[in-house]
Parts: C-alpha cells; structure tokens; sequence
C-alpha cells in the first residue's frame, strides 16, 4: 500500500524543526487529527493509518517526535530494532516533548476546526497524557499506552476512549484496572488480543480486534465532530 501524504516541516514549542507527516482528507472535512506513532518512529505503518482516518475525512499531522535525538528515525519490529527504538523513548527523548509536540499540532490544526489525538503503544500513552494536560482536543483515543496506568491519577479533558489486549505482556491487567476504578466515566476496551494488535505487520495482530478499536474511534469522533 502506497501512501499519500507527504513530509513536511514544522518548528516545535522548543524550536526544534522536526517532521511531519501530512495528510490532507479525503471528501468533506470532520476536522484534524493528530496521530502519534509507536515507539518505531513513523513509519509506513503510521503512514498508512494516517492515511486511513484522512480517507474517513480527517486532515492528519502525525509528527516525528524522535527527530532531536534521531533524525528520520524509523524501526522495524526486530529485536535489534526494538532495543533500538526503546533506548530512544526511554533514555534519550523526554515524554514531556512528545506531548509539547502534539500540542504544537494541536494548536496548528485547531484553526481549521474540531481537532482529535490517537495513537498507538508509545502514542496510546501520549494521547492519554495529551487528553489530559493539552488544550484544544475534541476527543482522544488511546491505543495499548503502557504509561497510561502511571498517568491514571490525571484526568482527560475531553471524551477520552482506552483500547487494551487481555495479553498484553507488557500492560499487566491489573494496571488497566487501575485506570478503570480512576476513571468510570473513561470507555476502556479489553480485546482477546495482545500488545500492538492493531499493526499488520507485528505478530500480535488481531484483525477483528484491530476493525472494532478502529469503529470505536471513529464513532467516537464523529460523535463530536
């Protein structure tokens, strides 16, 4: 699958320039949307679902936030890879940057309407962290976010969903029960699935878990667009 959008430019709140991948929708406009990528970086994958929500009418920016510490940063699901991509989350690149970017998209989104935030393992935890502390944001659609039971004692300020697998290694249930004892009024969706099982291209894919967390975010979104 080829993708559409394309690479662009945008200066950050720390005056960083990093990437952007761009999108533009397809048909009659519902709003923007900021889409955060796996600890991978934003690759063909994040492009692609990138694509996917423009088609259902969505101007997408989905920001290459590891771009200070690597440039064009982009893994496979190797293990070699993955070691990678985790040094970069967790010892070189500062959480707080990445929700600091996502507001920066916000915001420069915000001046063509309603603006929505998704994201996927490492971007699950950023939409929750930006649904809870970004201005401007619609809703907000959390995929497997292994930070989101750290981050359960803060609050979303917008209709917030949560999307987890029963077989998540790496998300222990007990955490998400965490988050739902915190958050009654917050929709947490359990699949019979594991960690990134909305990927096509990870083992733990789960196709009809990844078309039902796909309907709920969208639904979710149009609900308030």
């Amino acid at each position: 699958m080829s993708t559409r959008g394309s690479m662009i430019q945008m200066t950050m709140s720390d005056g960083a320039t990093i990437g952007v991948y761009h999108v533009e929708p397809k048909g009659q406009r519902r709003g923007g949307l900021v889409l955060i990528q796996e600890i991978f970086g934003v690759t063909e994958h994040i492009k692609e679902q990138a694509d996917r929500f423009a088609d259902q009418g969505f101007e997408v920016l989905a920001p290459a936030i590891y771009d200070r510490e690597a440039p064009g940063f982009q893994a496979s699901y190797s293990d070699e890879d993955r070691a990678k991509a985790v040094k970069v989350a967790r010892e070189l690149h500062p959480f707080r940057l990445s929700v600091d970017d996502a507001q920066t998209c916000i915001d420069a989104l915000g001046k063509r309407g309603k603006v929505f935030i998704t994201g996927y393992c490492y971007g699950g935890s950023v939409a929750w962290a930006a649904a809870c502390r970004c201005t401007g944001l619609a809703a907000a659609s959390g995929y497997y976010g292994s930070l989101v039971p750290q981050f359960a004692n803060e609050t979303p300020k917008c209709p917030t969903i949560l999307h987890f697998g029963k077989h998540d290694a790496g998300i222990p249930l007990d955490g998400v029960q965490k988050v739902i004892d915190a958050h009654p009024e917050v929709p947490v969706y359990l699949y019979d699935a594991g960690h990134g099982f909305q990927s096509d291209r990870r083992k733990d894919y789960e196709p009809e878990s990844a078309r039902l967390a796909f309907e709920r975010t969208l639904a979710l979104f149009q609900s308030v667009t």
